[in-house]
């Protein structure tokens, strides 16, 4: 897995029953994806660069324990994805995995495209983008794959 991207709960992310909001989690999966394109090289300076980024097209999230207004979570980020060649050098599969004290939280597994955006089209990734993901790859861990309620 990938380095642990670290959050303090803010006080505007806790809801009514006094825990983390569902939305939040989202937005503390989102910022797990954008450390990881940092990471690999798709950062700022690349997406003003090419007109490139990642898209999330699917998520599927699980919220396995409440997150109290206090806490501090931990993301860590898996790649499953992408394959070699073919559209799968445009896709990218990632597993955020969300802890609280050590205990796990959430999940988040989704599927991102790589986009052009001057073209409004998935492209394949740029060498040294594909082999940083590559190399960060492993196995899908076993909740990935299922469906709602599966």
């Amino acid at each position: 897995m990938s380095a642990a991207l670290v959050r303090r709960l803010r006080p505007e992310w806790i809801d009514y029953n006094g825990h983390l909001s569902e939305a939040y989690y989202v937005l503390l999966f989102g910022f797990a994806t954008d450390a990881l394109m940092d990471r690999v090289g798709l950062d700022a300076a690349y997406r003003e660069r090419t007109g490139c980024s990642l898209y999330t097209v699917e998520a599927h999230v699980r919220y396995l324990q409440e997150v109290a207004a206090d806490a501090e979570v931990e993301i860590r980020t898996r790649v499953v994805g992408p394959g070699p060649g073919g559209p799968a050098a445009k896709k990218a599969r990632l597993c955020h995995e969300m802890r609280v004290g050590g205990e796990l939280a959430a999940t988040e597994e989704l599927m991102a495209l790589h986009v052009d955006r001057g073209r409004g089209r998935a492209v394949p990734f740029p060498e040294d983008v594909a082999a940083g993901l590559a190399a960060l790859a492993e196995p899908a861990p076993d909740y990935a794959g299922r469906a709602v309620g599966g």
